[in-house]
């Protein structure tokens, strides 16, 4: 039987650039340009209800047109929107240039900075048995705090527990000794090398996974096209290749091998198995424009 998950973390508006040209710096670039749900988190929590889990999103969006469209959006997927509605703040938002196998992102945090302790005990409150948190809530105050009491409170709740780091840049200037102690005694880390390097120096990927296991039961290094490595805090290491994919927009690939991963090993199955699962979502995600799963018809 799944276990059902709670995901704490950002819910956006995308605005998805995709080009083929190089950019032209002071100029126009032709471009294919969707508006579209993201937030990785809701990415995750919306991919992980399209593998067949339970799952509920906990966040924040602004009392605006944006706000009511992306949860609308979330809940089409099969999502149990917990999310609160800040007044005179608006829906976070993403501007994401992507082109072949890169993205980059100017991103405005907006209400999803304002993500409270009272939010998490709403979502805490469903019963769940595994929170996932994104790594963009620690990014700043007073979000951190929610999300560090997140930790905590689905520690003592008897709940096994998930972190998806983000940011390489900004962890960098945060500082890695701080970041680490914020995510200390999670169940399982997840970092791409970019994120992992930052945290715990330069080192091959079995190398970074093996260093960011001290710091919790199991840490993931999504590889991208070289695959992914799982590391358990007892030793063991478990490596699989890539799943074949066709790329079309990256943005969002690693919230959905995430989600793959997590549906996997809270179903009970073995690194390899959850490593696996992640890499064949995240597959499928690059295959999409955007960072979601195309809603179930209805």
């Amino acid at each position: 039987m799944t276990t059902a998950a709670v995901v704490v973390g950002d819910l956006a508006t995308d605005v998805v650039a995709r080009y083929e040209l190089p950019l032209a710096a002071g100029s126009d670039t032709p471009a294919h340009v969707r508006i579209l749900g993201g937030g990785s988190g809701a990415n995750t929590a919306a991919w992980l209800a399209a593998s067949g889990v339970p799952t509920t999103f906990v966040g924040v969006v602004g009392a605006d047109e944006a706000g009511s469209t992306r949860v609308a959006e979330l809940a089409a997927t099969g999502v149990r929107a917990s999310v609160r509605r800040a007044a005179d703040t608006a829906t976070g938002s993403v501007v994401v240039l992507s082109r072949g196998g890169d993205r980059t992102m100017l991103s405005e945090r907006g209400a999803n900075r304002l993500l409270s302790p009272a939010d998490v005990d709403a979502g805490l409150a469903t019963g769940a048995g595994h929170l996932h948190l994104s790594g963009y809530t620690l990014l700043e105050p007073p979000a951190r705090d929610a999300g560090r009491y997140a930790l905590a409170a689905a520690a003592r709740a008897g709940l096994t527990t998930s972190v998806d780091l983000a940011a390489a840049a900004i962890m960098r200037r945060l500082g890695a000794g701080s970041f680490l102690d914020w995510v200390r005694g999670a169940d399982l880390l997840l970092a791409n090398v970019d994120e992992a390097s930052a945290l715990v120096g330069d080192g091959t990927p079995v190398e970074l996974a093996v260093r960011l296991a001290g710091w919790a039961g199991h840490a993931v290094v999504k590889c991208g096209a070289a695959g992914a490595v799982w590391a358990s805090a007892g030793g063991e290491i478990t490596e699989v290749a890539a799943a074949p994919a066709s790329v079309v927009d990256p943005t969002g690939a690693g919230d959905a091998f995430a989600a793959g991963l997590l549906s996997a090993w809270l179903s009970g199955g073995s690194p390899e198995e959850a490593l696996r699962a992640g890499t064949r979502t995240g597959a499928a995600a690059v295959g999409l424009v955007g960072g979601r799963p195309a809603p179930p018809r209805r």
